[in-house]
């Protein structure tokens, strides 16, 4: 007798899940609800506004409707709502630009929860080669690192290079 495993991927949350879970038996149908009610009363609330743009006074008077808003409000108010549109964009963009923290500024680059490896420097030797060291271990191929930051530092060395000069200076 032969058995055959059949290999169902699991949920992250419980192994013994299946994953994707099936969806729920009883959906509220609320939003529909909501959806529902949102859209008739938008509708139900246009019909009026383009009937009290459009139609005559003595229609409206005949209607049993005694005081209504003055006519200049069909158009005062459909460009009232698109001035306070836009500048609601401009506020969320000054707001954005306005918390945004400067290029040159130090938590563009780094944060308070950067990990970064312990150094361990030995006499005559500078910051980057120590910082090179501290991360030597990790850089064979059947090895995994830890998870850190690199600093930024590090990251223009490995980009850029030694500058010409350095190099001089380093050698002279």
């Amino acid at each position: 007798m032969r058995w055959i495993v059949c290999h169902i991927p699991t949920s992250p949350t419980s192994p013994l899940a299946s994953f994707p879970s099936s969806p729920p038996e009883y959906k509220s149908r609320a939003p529909e609800f909501y959806g529902f009610v949102a859209w008739t009363s938008t509708s139900f609330l246009f019909v009026i506004y383009v009937l009290w743009a459009l139609l005559p006074d003595e229609y409206i008077v005949s209607l049993g409707i005694d005081w209504y808003p003055n006519r200049e409000w069909t158009i005062l108010f459909p460009a009232w709502s698109i001035i306070v549109v836009l500048l609601t964009y401009f506020v969320y963009f000054a707001l954005t630009l306005y918390g945004t923290p400067p290029l040159n500024h130090t938590s563009t680059i780094s944060d308070s929860r950067a990990q970064f490896p312990k150094l361990s420097c030995k006499e005559n030797e500078d910051q980057t080669s120590a910082l090179l060291s501290a991360y030597a271990p990790y850089a064979k191929q059947d090895t995994t690192p830890e998870l850190y930051d690199i600093p930024i530092g590090m990251v223009n060395h490995v980009l850029y290079g030694i500058k010409k000069e350095e190099l001089r200076e380093k050698r002279g």
